[in-house]
């Protein structure tokens, strides 16, 4: 053990803090009043957002939502595993689970991203610093992998990312109590992708095919 601090490191927490005393000065002023509802009338989301882990990609920014507008769940390439209650750990499926059973979101937006690192690596090889959890979590996505190699794309990457999309909306429907809201007409699924390079979203149409939205 060293008393020695790394100076580099000093100063991504010194940005961070900074980022939090603006906060404080100008964002909390404004919006106490909106926090202090929240806190006191609990939330209500208008959506589920299931979105990749990449620093890149900020689905409340793509919105344009506010605080308690959106619930969120990010993890590697935006995937939903099939419905498995097993008693092993299910992070995304909880959160799946409660924002659909309990706080009753209307819809759920699953949200594609342009160079997803967890795509690429599905397609050309998982790093050996990246076996352990990462590789195992994206075999889920290997049909989505098969689906896209089987046209012979121009660009396997956007391919499989949508393909992605594709797949967790239907392991979506794996979950009874999702499948059920939505022959019911309370609950609505849509699937996206958003490209970092242009800043544009494309919504997935009826046809199966992505469009500008």
């Amino acid at each position: 053990m060293t008393d020695e601090t790394d100076p580099a490191q000093d100063e991504v927490l010194a940005t961070l803090f900074a980022g939090y005393h603006q906060f404080r000065e100008t964002v909390w002023p404004e919006r106490r009043k909106l926090f202090q509802a929240l806190a006191r009338d609990g939330q209500k989301p208008r959506a589920l957002v299931i979105s990749c882990s990449d620093s890149r990609v900020d689905p409340a920014m793509v919105f344009g939502a506010g605080p308690g507008e959106l619930f969120i769940v990010r993890n590697v390439a935006n995937l939903v595993p099939p419905y498995k209650p097993d008693g092993d750990y299910h992070g995304t499926s909880a959160a799946l689970e409660f924002a659909v059973r309990v706080l009753q979101v209307p819809h759920i937006i699953v949200l594609g991203h342009a160079m997803c690192g967890g795509v690429h690596a599905l397609l050309n090889g998982f790093p050996d610093a990246a076996k352990d959890f990462v590789a195992p979590w994206m075999q889920i996505a290997r049909q989505a992998r098969a689906r896209a190699l089987a046209c012979d794309p121009v660009d396997p990457q956007t391919a499989c990312e949508q393909e992605t999309v594709k797949l967790s909306l239907d392991n979506l429907m794996t979950f009874p109590w999702v499948a059920e809201r939505v022959a019911e007409g309370s609950l609505r699924l849509h699937g996206g992708t958003f490209d970092i390079r242009s800043g544009l979203l494309a919504l997935l149409a009826g046809d199966g095919t992505f469009r500008p939205a």
